[in-house]
């Protein structure tokens, strides 16, 4: 195995082009040269995987990277080849003829760093062949998944804990870019990385603007968002298939190229619109939640939930899949009170174990109460992680456009008592109507246009009073019961409510206005890359050759590449070799071409 250098500065320079390490990343990368285990803590797009390369390629033996993912892999080994690493994957999407090669390369020590599942590396016999190797470390990426209190938990990564018995004194990372303090918890007990250093940086992503809006005409709020961002690419995720088959096909329609994914489309035709959108610029991919985890494009620009995610956790992951190079992005998120409702029955649905359904209501909660903040929406997020921000950050539609609040208390207290006085069995829309005064047939049936409570609301409409529930139950003063088909009973503090002993400070819903999220984010939004010939002839030159060699453009250089490229105007190799993330063997590859590009534009 061949030890590259045993400076990690040098590796950075030669091998990836970097002239210095972001934020912590040296500290976490000379600790494991030394030896040493660590629990890394760093947002998408803060450079992760640098903590466990680098660290390969200074000391002898080969690197076992685990990962449950598999689109991840694949990039990431070919943007190593590309540098010049000898790098493999093994996985059930790879051909038995690879596979055969990786492993006699693997046992012949011709690989500097091999990716694979973790039912690959649990496979009988694997630890086995892993055990008569020099193993460099052992890097266990997405180290969320070990907990079951994390958004993506998988049994399978439990059985990882064995790898600190079976392979002493090898360093071992956990690596992860969304957990919670449970979580984290969990990823060092079950790991068995009691005596690891952790290391942990902000959570914050500043290039990423945070908005979220009650939907109100999703298709319109879509549309109106989408017209800002023509020719860029980015993520719309819905709840379910038939959603993002109908958004995608509504969305071609409507002259934008948008293209399906999720789990009930054929194998080909999901590769396929995957492939596309990682390959290609202004594709607009509509999605479940099935997509996106390992995606490694750097460029995407925004990404969109027609649907309440799960969880906070599910929701900064996801939105994280944008700006991946530190170029802005938004995250733009519609809602309602039917999500909270939806989301309730899939967790009594899904989850069999009690305990596991009060954290996934719990966190639930959590994210309505983000949605229905009044203040600055980055300071919720971030103190979800235990992260204080000192903000207001200026780059959220709260900051941007501060909601005027208003004394709640006597709206509050006519909800209640109308929980209350119908037996906590009805849903949120019976519970209006009775306010509203509204003699419906289910009304009358039950009897309930005969309470005291009926029509004492009828003073404010329908979308007035669902707001005020909605930040009721993101309070935790109402709770909806899912198991009784969305019920509403009384939480904590709701009879002190009740009782006028606590006063309820609650976000007056603004009138709806046709346009006016949009002109809002048109007035804040951030401009896009550069647009000068010189760029635009750069990333030509980048498509054709990632195309000659059907690997992703973002493989040949990233899109600030090209833009210190474009910038800096280098007429030599001496001067190529100066730009930030051009490697000796990128430089050797792609050098001579991109210098003839800037030189036609001189």
């Amino acid at each position: 195995m061949t030890v590259v250098a045993s400076d990690p500065a040098v590796v950075l320079k030669t091998v990836f082009g970097h002239a210095a390490f972001r934020g912590e990343q040296e500290d976490v990368v000379r600790h494991v040269v030394a030896g040493g285990d660590a629990v890394v803590l760093f947002p998408t797009g803060k450079g992760k995987s640098v903590c466990y390369q680098v660290p390969a390629l200074c000391r002898p033996g080969v690197a076992i990277v685990v990962s449950p993912l598999i689109a991840l892999m694949r990039d990431q080994v070919e943007a190593l080849k590309q540098a010049g690493v000898r790098a493999a994957a093994l996985n059930s999407a790879i051909a038995p003829e690879e596979i055969a090669r990786s492993r006699a390369d693997l046992l012949s020590g011709k690989l500097d760093l091999l990716y694979v599942t973790p039912e690959r590396l649990m496979m009988d016999g694997f630890l086995t062949m892993l055990e008569r190797l020099p193993v460099s470390l052992i890097a266990i990426d997405e180290a969320h998944c070990v907990s079951q209190w994390g958004h993506d938990f998988r049994p399978e990564y439990r059985k990882l804990g064995m790898l600190a018995e079976r392979f002493p004194g090898v360093p071992r990372l956990a690596l992860t870019a969304t957990a919670d303090a449970d979580t984290r918890r969990d990823i060092v007990d079950k790991l068995h990385l009691q005596t690891a250093r952790i290391f942990a940086t902000s959570f914050d992503r500043p290039n990423i603007s945070y908005a979220i809006a009650l939907r109100e005409g999703g298709r319109r709020q879509l549309r109106g968002f989408l017209d800002r961002h023509k020719g860029e690419s980015g993520i719309v995720y819905c709840l379910s298939r038939r959603k993002v088959d109908e958004t995608a096909a509504w969305l071609a329609m409507e002259g934008i190229r948008a293209l399906p994914y999720h789990a009930g489309l054929d194998r080909e035709t999901r590769d396929g619109n995957q492939d596309t959108f990682i390959r290609e610029d202004g594709v607009v991919l509509v999605a479940t939640v099935a997509f996106g985890m390992g995606i490694d494009k750097p460029d995407i620009r925004y990404v969109v939930h027609l649907d309440l995610p799960s969880s906070i956790e599910a929701y900064y992951q996801e939105t994280g899949r944008a700006g991946r190079d530190g170029g802005p992005a938004e995250a733009f998120m519609t809602y309602g009170m039917a999500d909270v409702v939806q989301r309730g029955r899939m967790i009594d649905e899904g989850a069999a174990d009690d305990t596991v359904k009060r954290v996934e209501r719990a966190k639930l909660n959590a994210l309505l109460g983000i949605c229905e903040t009044t203040g600055c929406r980055r300071q919720a997020l971030l103190a979800h992680f235990g992260e204080i921000y000192p903000g207001p950050c200026g780059n959220c539609d709260a900051c941007r456009s501060p909601a005027e609040t208003f004394d709640g208390s006597q709206a509050a207290q006519k909800i209640l008592s109308a929980i209350y006085r119908t037996g906590s069995r009805y849903g949120a829309g019976h519970i209006i109507d009775i306010l509203r005064g509204e003699r419906t047939e289910k009304v009358g049936n039950a009897g309930h246009d005969r309470l005291p409570t009926f029509g004492v609301g009828a003073d404010l409409d329908d979308r007035t009073w669902r707001s005020v529930l909605r930040q009721l139950v993101a309070s935790g003063i109402v709770v909806v019961d899912h198991t009784a088909f969305g019920a509403l009973t009384f939480g904590e503090g709701a009879r002190e409510v009740l009782r006028g002993q606590r006063k309820v400070e609650l976000r007056r819903e603004a009138a709806p206005e046709r346009g006016r999220s949009r002109r809002r984010m048109e007035a804040t939004a951030v401009p896009s890359g550069p647009g000068d010939e010189l760029f635009d002839a750069l990333r030509a030159e980048r498509l054709r050759l990632a195309r000659e060699q059907g690997v992703p453009p973002y493989v040949v250089f990233h899109d600030a590449t090209l833009r210190a490229l474009a910038a800096a105007k280098p007429r030599d190799i001496s001067g190529l070799a100066d730009i930030p993330g051009i490697g000796r063997s990128k430089l050797e590859r792609y050098g001579p071409a991109f210098l003839k590009v800037i030189a036609a534009a001189q």
